[in-house]
């Protein structure tokens, strides 16, 4: 079945999931109140035929081109104004209609004491465009979603950590890839098998920051901040922490310098697991690999865990001050983009989270084999069970700034300069003044 759906490509799939996205379509909601509200009727306006919609991203290369085929299909299916990609800074100049923001550069874009930004559920509402999106605080993702629930912008590149298998590394060492992988103590337990079996390294984990301290407190239910202070370095923390930096003594953890190192030396077997973005399964599948994914581990000797991991990623945004046939337009983009058959493209081809309950029953769908898994599991993680005060988005600690303060700081204690306690004290007062 899984070659037969990949063989049949994008087409096959609309039709082979058909039945699964149109009950899904009735399941749908708008942001905000259980009771979908319809769309006020939209006052006509002109749009100019050569009129333009600029977007500006710095997307990924096969998310980027996922994003092209997309726009692609929009041009072709709405003849007339045109979407079109710019490659300018977007502070120079004239601001772009759209922008695709993440990290530093969605930190930038909302730092203006001016917004920079139209609301999208503003946007929608003028539009007369229906705006059926899963409920945010579903996705347990702090950007982009106002006090009211209401959606700022659209999250198009969520992901949550998972924990990924390299099958073939596996049975090098002569270990079944469904080996039990629940807690860190049975990672632990492979780690050894996996070194003794002659693998180099066992265990990679990228953006160490977000893994180790946001979603560890929120997956095992412990505080990492408690009012605007940092609290992240209390028992639980040091704990754990110190376990990581004797498992990384060992060689049995390895920290690459950036994202792409960590998933191509598990792409290539380097490296047995993976602890990173759900998102790169798409990545894993495109190359080949073979490649098991599973729920991310958690502290067994924590009350209450697991409990609920994160979502977190760019999004797109509609720039402030446009005209109104420009926004029409934008509002027709992103209703084009919320069908169910372009959830399911864009899911496959990038592994990012479904934007509506749709892409979530094609997840689950067994029409579609194993090609959704990571959604599936990155799903069963973010809606493990209800959210805590201490397993929400706290937006103090995933700006971009504070993620990079605390890797410099676990860097020192991966370089055994500095004990455990000692980096995560100074992590924290870094994060909570700011410095």
């Amino acid at each position: 079945m899984n070659n037969f759906m990949r063989n049949i490509g994008y087409r096959g799939v609309l039709c082979a999931t058909a039945v699964v996205l149109a009950a899904a379509l009735s399941m749908t909601a708008e942001a905000a109140p259980k009771k979908a509200r319809a769309a006020k009727p939209a006052a006509k306006v002109e749009q100019p035929a050569n009129l333009e919609i600029e977007i500006y991203q710095r997307l990924p290369a096969s998310q980027a081109k996922a994003l092209q085929e997309l726009v692609d299909r929009f041009n072709a299916q709405n003849p007339g104004p045109r979407l079109t990609f710019v490659d300018r800074d977007w502070r120079s100049g004239n601001m772009p209609d759209l922008l695709i923001l993440g990290g530093d550069e969605e930190d930038a874009f909302l730092a203006s004491k001016k917004p920079r930004y139209q609301p999208l559920f503003a946007l929608m509402q003028k539009a007369g465009v229906a705006l059926q999106t899963v409920k945010p605080q579903a996705m347990v993702t702090r950007d982009p979603v106002n006090a009211k629930g209401q959606l700022l912008a659209l999250p198009v590149g969520l992901s949550t950590p998972v924990l990924y298998v390299n099958r073939a590394a596996f049975k090098r060492a002569r270990l079944e890839p469904n080996a039990r992988l629940t807690t860190w103590a049975d990672v632990q337990a492979v780690l050894v098998r996996l070194q003794q079996g002659g693998s180099r390294c066992p265990l990679t984990v990228a953006e160490p920051a977000r893994v180790f301290i946001e979603n560890q407190s929120a997956w095992n239910n412990v505080p990492a901040l408690r009012g605007k202070q940092a609290a992240f370095n209390g028992l639980f923390h040091v704990k754990y922490l110190a376990l990581m930096a004797s498992w990384y003594r060992a060689n049995l953890l390895h920290v690459f310098d950036d994202l792409a190192a960590s998933e191509q030396r598990f792409a290539t077997g380097e490296c047995a697991l993976f602890v990173g973005p759900s998102n790169s399964w798409a990545d894993f599948r495109a190359q080949n690999v073979e490649v098991d994914v599973t729920r991310l581990p958690y502290q067994d000797d924590t009350p209450g865990a697991p409990q609920n991991t994160l979502a977190d990623g760019a999004s797109l945004w509609a720039a402030a001050g446009k005209k109104a046939a420009a926004y029409k337009i934008v509002a027709n983009f992103v209703g084009f983009w919320l069908q169910p058959d372009n959830q399911v493209a864009w899911q496959r081809a990038t592994g990012f989270l479904p934007l509506n309950r749709a892409g979530i029953l094609a997840s689950d769908s067994n029409l579609l084999g194993d090609e959704l898994e990571n959604i599936k599991v990155a799903i069963s993680q973010l809606a493990n069970r209800p959210t805590t005060p201490n397993s929400v988005s706290q937006a103090a600690l995933e700006r971009a700034r504070a993620r990079q303060v605390i890797d410099e700081e676990l860097a020192e204690v991966w370089a055994d300069r500095k004990a455990t306690k000692a980096a995560l004290d100074s992590a924290a007062l870094r994060v909570s003044t700011g410095k």
